[in-house]
């Protein structure tokens, strides 16, 4: 599409990065241009792999997207929340419980679309940038997406498309599996600060198997480090930050585990400004299994930790309706860790990092 014939749209203006000397997670960078040869691919595994494995962040960088396209996206993403409102796919603020005993609400807002993105209505607002932000999902699936679990079948040994055949686009009868998830963090009172300890989004995993984020300026996300602290991740312009969630431990029986991560107030000179994300979560095809990837060479030699026997696996499906619904709504029980509360969905443990 001709930049002569795109929509206007108000254009987002980034904060600037935080001057602060902070706590940074050192994180690897990988060069996803590589990943277009069998040569590329065979350098890139194996970086994939330790990042992944020691930090379980990692920034890509090459990704296919120019700074002006990457800038246009978040002029959308803009959108939901200038001149659109309720509608379905809209998650206000207030709706997570982040501290029940305190009674602390989150200040998220949020604008979910399916994959397919005419998959059901959107606000007229929204409508004359589909065919964008259509081709913004299918770069984060097809040149983002499928090309990290080329990689990762790789490193586990296995053919390249072992995890792309369970991650398509638009398999039939395929419901909201992988979207492009587009927040807005707006700043909270002082009292609100004080009683969640300036934890905006307690510590957790997500639900899916990679989870690419696009950088922004404004600081918030947290990791936590093998050393029991949490570290910012700094941001890099036109970078993507890209993490593994609960599925990809599923298959690849704990050799990726799930990252652990939160969001917090941002550093002291950028709590002026609120911050807008986007985020492409994604997740196995519905009706697949979550199952080891048992006949991997990697994962025989090292052996495999199932989060729950074989023949109890629970469909992609269900695990993500199982989480999704129930997040920041549930009522968490103390765990036997510190500072770790517990929910039970289909029969196994989740945690969150309190």
């Amino acid at each position: 599409m001709s930049s002569l014939t795109l929509p206007e749209c108000p254009h987002y203006v980034a904060p600037p990065p935080t001057q602060l000397d902070l706590d940074f997670a050192d994180l690897a960078i990988i060069d996803l241009s590589k990943a277009h040869t069998p040569e590329g691919r065979a350098e890139l595994a194996p970086q994939l792999r330790d990042a992944l494995r020691t930090n379980g962040f990692v920034y890509a960088i090459n990704h296919g997207y120019t700074q002006a396209q990457r800038d246009r996206a978040f002029d959308i993403a803009d959108v939901p929340f200038t001149a659109v409102g309720y509608y379905a796919g809209y998650k206000a603020r207030q709706f997570w419980a982040l501290d029940a005993d305190n009674g602390i609400l989150d200040q998220i807002e949020q604008y979910g679309l399916n994959r397919i993105v005419t998959q059901r209505p959107h606000p007229q607002a929204l409508r004359p940038f589909l065919p964008e932000l259509d081709a913004f999902v299918r770069h984060n699936h097809f040149n983002i997406l499928h090309p990290i679990l080329r990689l990762i079948a790789l490193s586990l040994e296995l053919p390249e498309e072992t995890l792309v055949e369970k991650h398509n686009f638009d398999r039939p009868g395929q419901t909201s599996g992988l979207y492009i998830d587009i927040a807005t963090s707006y700043r909270r009172t002082e009292e609100e600060e004080e009683k969640s300890k300036n934890v905006w989004l307690k510590g957790h995993t997500d639900v899916g198997s990679v989870t690419i984020l696009w950088s922004q300026p404004v600081g918030g996300l947290q990791i936590l480090s093998a050393d029991g602290k949490w570290k910012w991740v700094r941001h890099i312009d036109n970078a993507l930050v890209i993490n593994t969630g609960d599925m990809m431990d599923f298959f690849t029986g704990g050799f990726y585990k799930p990252t652990i991560h939160r969001v917090a107030q941002p550093p002291e000179d950028q709590r002026v400004y609120d911050r807008l994300g986007s985020v492409y979560f994604t997740m196995a095809d519905d009706d697949v299994k979550l199952l080891p990837l048992a006949h991997s060479p990697v994962l025989q030699r090292v052996g495999i930790e199932r989060r729950c026997p074989d023949d109890e696996a629970p469909l992609s499906e269900v695990w993500r309706k199982g989480r999704s619904t129930t997040y920041g709504r549930s009522e968490l029980k103390k765990g036997s860790e510190k500072d770790v509360e517990e929910e039970v969905i289909e029969g196994i443990v989740v945690k969150h990092y309190n």
